[in-house]
């Protein structure tokens, strides 16, 4: 990054005046020395809140980002590309900023997103063509050099329909260095949307780590924007506004530090628990990887300032892995889902029944075997039920093959022939159908030095962003252990109190957020008080857990403690198939997997029960300022 395009172009400092857009501006940034950027999040994946980027465009930020990108969004856009190499991008993004187009020339914030997908170049085209009708200006700069598609086999990647690396944030540092207004990339991982914006403000360099982490974890939390402000959180009845949550900012210190906030006015709210709740989500073990910096989630610090201002402190930064995850997504044949519903008394003689009537009408018919058969009964229904939908239960069959006719229209048919010599009450949840195309996403690594990381400036010049020349193979840490499939797992204690004990639903007294990375479900458990952590980290081990969630009872599982969040994260491996696409639960993307645990009771001593709500002595790690 040595070329004229690496030079610092004059930043806007703010060290405690007035943003643009925003009142009270000694509220908002007192708390933090030094110059700091603002950064704010405007999508949390593709089809978020329209509104949202306007929102940001008007709420006085230096960047605004937005993530666009998923594992299913991958697949969904390399199929686009592959029907008309002019899309594969993204276009809600090309309309939020024809819509706030005027009101963003009006401002100096730079714009960040990964809305490139499969054509960052060809999302960059269409941003110059629809800039240059209105004649402003606003120069425009896109990164590439994730797609590997093309190189796959060579590399060992298969075969996949699109495979793309997760690069880092610096290409997207030497745009904004360029005098680039807008950025557009493809695949870099979510948090580089943030480093990037903030290497470039504070002029940070690869061996600034400690800082790169930071503002990792500060992009981790604003990432998935209203998560982070109210949205998907578990004690969701005490936010008071939760109508229409505003989106999240992160300002951004020179050493790393951030404050996560929200515009003034918005809804939803931002506090400790809601920033931790984020903290947690789609994480593994003790260290985050990125391509830029290892982040240690152990060391972060959390401290409610008030006021929808919560501060990350204390961060530390580890040189990143010698290798990029590669996102390989493919068509992995087709589908076939029908439910039928099971009402009122001898749910499981009904389920045997059908199964029994579908099979031997599938033998008689001569239809062929499909490769994959999968009976789900969901026992939703309730004895004595006063509406009819409380007293019936589900059974699912899926069907996989890779021939379509197999698992096509001939074989959900079979549930209409069966109907009228079947069980009582039978109806199904809708008509027969056709197959329908599923996919598969395959987690892959490549060495850092493959992707040829590359950014295209405004002036139509190009550079290739030369890899970290010092990594670090990731290793766990001490917090971190496995609980194999077929183990035992850790002993499971005694908590230390001897106060009486109840029979209480856990959500009661602990938060968790669950989410999905490819066919694993992460499940991050935190404690609202000192003593609910004491009995956290003590009985919330592997074996509780798959005594809990039973679903899960033979899958091998990580678990990790992080004490100054008071939170354990444990990490459910081959949960979720070959991933989302592949649609292996009801619940693809195991967004439920929290509140279900909450839901489960246990055994608590009184001296968890006796706080009703948040404590106000956080000495474990995160705090509140008085």
């Amino acid at each position: 990054m040595d070329s004229e395009h690496s030079r610092n172009n004059p930043l806007p400092t703010r060290t405690g005046h007035c943003p643009r857009g925003v009142a009270n501006a000694d509220a908002i940034l007192a708390d933090q020395d030094g110059p700091v950027v603002r950064i704010g999040n405007a999508s949390g994946f593709y089809g978020d809140r329209f509104a949202a980027f306007d929102e940001m465009v008007r709420a006085g930020v230096d960047v605004i980002t937005g993530d666009y990108l998923a594992e299913l969004t991958m697949l969904i856009l390399a199929r686009q590309k592959a029907t008309d190499p002019t899309t594969g991008f993204a276009r809600t993004f090309l309309s939020q900023l024809k819509h706030s187009l005027e009101a963003l020339v009006a401002t100096d914030a730079r714009v960040v997103v990964n809305a490139g997908g499969m054509n960052p170049s060809g999302l960059a085209e269409a941003i110059n063509q629809l800039v240059t009708k209105t004649g402003a200006e606003l120069p425009v700069a896109y990164v590439d050099g994730d797609d590997l598609t093309d190189r796959s086999q060579q590399l060992g990647l298969g075969q996949p329909l699109a495979a793309n690396a997760y690069l880092g944030g610096f290409g997207i540092t030497s745009a904004l260095r360029a005098g680039a207004r807008i950025v557009v990339t493809g695949r870099v991982t979510d948090a580089a949307l943030t480093t990037g914006a903030a290497a470039w403000y504070h002029g940070w360099e690869r061996d600034d780590l400690d800082a790169l982490a930071g503002a990792m974890a500060a992009g981790h939390v604003i990432e998935c924007g209203m998560q982070a402000t109210g949205g998907n959180f578990s004690f969701f009845t005490e936010i008071p506004d939760l109508i229409r949550p505003g989106f999240p900012i992160a300002e951004i210190a020179t050493d790393g530090s951030s404050v996560i906030t929200k515009p003034v006015g918005t809804g939803g709210a931002v506090t400790a628990e809601t920033v931790i709740s984020q903290l947690l989500y789609e994480v593994a073990g003790a260290r985050y990887p990125g391509p830029d910096a290892t982040l240690r989630l152990d060391s972060i610090t959390v401290t409610d300032l008030g006021a929808d201002r919560v501060a990350l402190s204390g961060i530390l930064g580890e040189a990143p892995p010698p290798t990029l995850k590669v996102s390989a997504t493919e068509l992995g044949g087709f589908r076939q889902e029908m439910t039928v519903y099971l009402t009122g008394l001898d749910v499981d003689a009904k389920a045997n029944l059908i199964q029994a009537q579908f099979h031997h009408a599938l033998n008689t018919a001569g239809l062929p075997m499909p490769q994959q058969l999968q009976w789900t009964l969901a026992r939703t229904d309730h004895s004595d039920a006063t509406v009819q939908e409380e007293a019936s239960a589900r059974l699912t069959l899926v069907a996989r093959d890779n021939d379509p006719q197999v698992v096509g229209r001939k074989l959900a048919n079979i549930f209409v022939e069966i109907a009228l010599g079947s069980v009582p009450g039978i109806f199904l949840s809708s008509p027969p159908k056709e197959a329908e195309v599923y996919g598969r996403f395959r987690p892959e690594f490549v060495p850092q030095t493959i992707p040829t990381h590359r950014v295209h400036y405004p002036d139509g010049s190009a550079e290739v962003i030369v890899p970290p020349e010092r990594t670090l193979r990731l290793e766990p840490t001490d917090l971190d252990e496995h609980s194999p499939a077929t183990g035992q797992g850790p002993t499971i204690t005694q908590s230390s109190s001897d106060a009486t004990e109840s029979s209480v639903a856990l959500g009661r007294y602990f938060g968790a957020r669950s989410g999905d990375k490819g066919g694993t479900i992460n499940v991050g458990v935190w404690a609202r008080s000192n003593p609910g952590w004491t009995w956290l980290r003590q009985e919330l081990t592997p074996e509780r857990l798959r005594e809990l969630l039973p679903e899960f009872r033979d899958l091998p599982m990580d678990r990790v403690e992080l004490a100054k969040l008071r939170a354990v994260n444990f990490v459910i491996h081959d949960a979720l198939g070959e991933g989302v696409a592949f649609g292996a639960r009801f619940d693809a993307q195991a967004k439920g997997v929290a509140e279900w645990l909450r839901s489960r009771h246990v055994s608590l001593p009184s001296d968890v029960t006796e706080f009703s709500g948040l404590d106000d002595n956080f000495t474990t790690g995160f705090g509140v300022s008085s």
